[in-house]
């Protein structure tokens, strides 16, 4: 995975890289569940593109949602793969499941 990717160990930490980033997040919420490793596994590639690719107008954040719960109760995720894109704090798109790179980018560049 890029070293870009911010994974933070619990919800105080996410609030902090939020909170440091003078560019757009990209919440990438991530499950150790059986049915989401996977899934979640293969995004990790894509997002990690993602993440070299917009370096400077970005700022993705790897997020399990098991350690961040308050953060993943805030912005209304329920499942994962999902992906919330964050303007100063505030959620400005939701995406889930799987996506290609292509998708992403789509995802991203409409609201960016």
């Amino acid at each position: 995975m890029a070293k870009r990717i911010h994974q933070p160990r619990e919800d105080a930490e996410f609030d902090f890289i939020l909170g440091m980033s003078d560019v757009p997040v990209l919440a990438y919420f991530t499950g150790t569940w059986p049915k989401a490793i996977e899934p979640c596994r293969a995004m990790d590639l894509v997002i990690g593109g993602i993440a070299d690719a917009y370096t400077g107008r970005l700022t993705a954040v790897r997020t399990d949602i098991t350690r961040c719960p308050a953060a993943t109760r805030r912005y209304g995720v329920t499942g994962a793969p999902s992906y919330v894109l964050l303007k100063a704090g505030e959620a400005v798109a939701h995406g889930t499941g799987p996506m290609t790179t292509a998708e992403v980018r789509e995802f991203l560049d409409a609201h960016l």
